[in-house]
This record gives structure tokens, sequence and C-alpha cells, in this order.
């Protein structure tokens, strides 16, 4: 499945269908609209669909539900901080791959803000869904010969298909923002301030002023957050202020100059308003940037320097830390299918073959940011079977989710022993992956 059809189901609705009830699992509910919007958007994506899809959409609907009714049983929670987190992380990878803000925008025909409120009740169910798998399947491990036994126990139709992938290492040039655009930005927020200590209103401000897409619709409110979900300088500023009249001075983080107000304390959690305004590149900067990654070019070409080398020496992107080696956001590995890379690096590595390097091109990193990058072809990585000398940690991966598989499944027949399941008659002859969800 594609990063952006793991964004979809959430954002559409099946059209000229009779809704109904299709599946309680303890206190939680199921409807056919669910199921619908799922296999619609499955079909439209091409992916395969068969007579029993349906069921297999709604077994999984009913372990997510067994799992979220688990985790509300044992008070687990999240916070919105880490909901808006993980909602940003992965809005920032359908944007990636889409190519900006407002193509996602004109995708959905809504929002970002409302992308984000269909999405959100959601993402909150899956992470606490997610905190009970967890504990259920612990710290498993694979032996290397349990990976071994288990490759070799795969039918040779099983045996997974490796996908495309490249690996890429990168040279960023971030254009320096100069002092002036700087102290601009804080004046301007200065001035924000004060005409909120003089009676205007942070939320108006921030709806009007800040450029936080997350907050800003929300009157700039982050919700409860904890020290620890916030950066350094964000989080030292923001929990000194002791009353909801306060507004803070001028704070810089690596996302730009912010204002902050409290808006509530509850324990060693508080929530906050902040305005968030960011300097502008300027062209003259962007040019400056363009140039020097020219003159690394060049270097490049003129092989006195290795591409590591240069990466510790020229670039400032966060990649930097890796030896410029990019990855991929959502799976936290290097592997970069096609679905991942914006258009602007894909255009780049186009032509190239493994070991060489880009001209610079413009791009932007994943704060929004302008920026020249130069990108290398590590690995170029053609669709093929899966097998134990090039893929062994793929297939690692593959025995390990079947061992928890294995554990997940006595857990779901344990579970529904003591849980009111009840799935509708039309779905009574389904063939689940788990013989157990209709009680005899």
């Amino acid at each position: 499945m594609t990063a952006i059809a793991l964004l979809i189901g959430a954002s559409t609705q099946a059209q000229g269908i009779i809704d109904k009830i299709v599946g309680i699992v303890g206190n939680e509910i199921i409807m056919m609209s669910d199921i619908e919007n799922q296999y619609i958007q499955m079909a439209s994506q091409q992916m395969d669909v068969n007579a029993n899809t349906r069921c297999e959409i709604l077994e999984d609907m009913m372990f997510q539900k067994l799992l979220y009714v688990q985790a509300q049983k044992d008070s687990l929670s999240v916070t919105p901080k880490e909901v808006e987190t993980e909602l940003d992380r992965r809005l920032s990878v359908f944007i990636n791959q889409i190519g900006s803000e407002q193509k996602l925008e004109e995708y959905f025909g809504k929002t970002i803000k409302s992308i984000k409120d269909d999405l959100r009740s959601t993402i909150e169910e899956q992470m606490l869904a997610q905190k009970v798998q967890q504990k259920i399947i612990g710290d498993t491990k694979v032996t290397p010969s349990e990976v071994k036994k288990f490759y070799e126990s795969l039918p040779a139709d099983s045996i997974p298909t490796i996908e495309a992938y490249y690996e890429l290492s990168e040279i960023v040039i971030k254009p320096e923002v100069s002092k002036e655009d700087k102290e601009k930005v804080i004046a301007e927020l200065n001035k924000i301030r004060e005409r909120i200590l003089n009676g205007e209103s942070f939320s108006t401000m921030a709806v009007l002023y800040s450029e936080d897409p997350g907050s800003a619709m929300k009157g700039g409110e982050l919700g409860f957050v904890s020290k620890t979900d916030l950066v350094p300088e964000f989080s030292q500023v923001a929990f000194n202020l002791t009353s909801p009249l306060d507004v803070s001075q001028v704070v810089e983080t690596e996302y730009g100059f912010h204002i902050i107000q409290m808006i509530e304390k509850k324990g060693n959690m508080m929530n906050f308003r902040h305005i968030l305004m960011k300097p502008k590149v300027s062209m003259e900067a962007l040019e400056a940037a363009d140039k020097k990654a020219n003159e690394v070019y060049s270097i490049l070409k003129s092989d006195t320097i290795s591409f590591i080398d240069a990466v510790k020496k020229y670039s400032n992107g966060d990649s930097k830390g890796s030896d410029g080696k990019v990855m991929n956001p959502y799976y936290g590995d290097s592997r970069m299918t096609s679905d991942f890379l914006d258009p602007y690096t894909k255009s780049a590595i186009m032509s190239l073959k493994e070991g060489e390097f880009s001209k610079p091109f413009l791009s932007s990193d994943n704060k929004g940011i302008r920026v020249i990058k130069i990108v290398r072809l590590d690995l170029d990585v053609k669709e093929h079977k899966a097998n134990m000398k090039d893929d062994y940690l793929t297939l690692q991966r593959a025995a390990l989710e079947d061992k928890n598989s294995r554990l997940i499944d006595e857990w779901v027949k344990d579970k529904v022993q003591s849980v009111y399941i009840k799935i509708d008659d039309e779905y009574k002859d389904c063939k689940f992956n788990v013989d157990c969800w209709i009680k005899k």
C-alpha cells in the first residue's frame, strides 16, 4: 500500500449505501460505511481485492477495536501532543510524496486542518492499540536458525517480493537567514505581543499570523504537553510561565520564532498557545546557497574529496549526523521507495548510476525551508524475490512478524472469550484468519 493510501480512508465517504452496524466489539462499533470506504480506496489504488476482501477488512477492524477496548481497560493513554506529533509525521510523508501542502489539499478537496481533524481520533485509537500490541509481543526476537527455517518453509509463491527501492546520501546547503531578516520577524512578533498585552486576543492573532499550520486554526493551541514533548528552547520558556495573562518574550527555536501563552496547568502537563513566525529566505540568500552548492559540486567532480567528507565539511542539513544518509521518515530506515521521494529528487536521480551524484537542485527540508541539495545514488535495487544472501534483514523482519502474529492470534483467541462480540449475519460466512470471532 502506498503512503497516500494510508491516509485516504479517513478522509473519504462511501456514497450510495444504506449504512448500518456490522460489528460490535465491547462498546465499540464498526459501520458498513467504514468497510466500504476502505474497500473503495483499495480498489481505486489498484490493490488486490477479491470476494473475501471485505471480510479481511472487517477482521482487521475488529482486531483494532479489541486492542482499543483492552487499552481502555488497562487505562492506557496518549497525550494530545503525541497524537499531534504523529499526525504531523504522517502528513509530512504524504506531503513529501504528493509534492506540496497545496497539492494534498487539492487532492482531498480539504484544508490541512480538515484532513487532520478527520484523522485525529483514528490516529489516537491506533496509537493506543499499538501500545497494547507492543505489550503482547514484548521484546520478541528471532535467531538466525529461525530465520533460515522460516525462509525454507515458505512456498515458492509466498516468498516476499522486495519492492524496488533506492538508498541515497545528500549534501544540503541551507540558505543563510540574514540578521536583518531575523530582526524583522522579532520586531513583528513584538508588535503582536504588545497588541495582546493591550487586550487583543492571542487566539485571533494566532489565526491571523501564526505560520504553524497544525495549531494556527486552533488559535495557536498545542494541547497538554510535558517538557519532553517540546524542543528545549521552547520548553524552558513555556514551563516558566505562571499566569494565563502572561505572554512570553520572543523565543527562537529550530522552527523559527515564537511567542507563548499558558492556558492551563495539570500536574506536570501544561497547555499552551503559541504564534510561530519564520524569517523569509531572500532570493539573494538562495542564490548564494546555489553558488556554494555548485562550488561543492565542482570539488566533488574533481575527485579531490569523498562524498562523505564533503557532507562533513559543507552540508548543514539534518542528515549531516548520519553522514548524509537519507532516512525514510515513515519506516525509520534508509530504503526509499519511489512513493517516498519528492518530485525534485526523483528527477535528480533518474539518470544516475550507483555511486554517481546529481547536479545541485532546489528542494526543501522537513521543516519546509527551501534548500539546495546534491544527492548521491548509493543503491538502486530492482524489484525481486527475497533471498537469504541479499535480503537477510527483510527476511528476519518477516520471520519476526510471523512469530509475533502467532503470539497475537493466541491473545485474540483468549480475549474474545471475555469480550462481547457481535457480527452482522451478512458476514457470518466470512473466512477469517483467526477462527474465533463468530462464537459458536
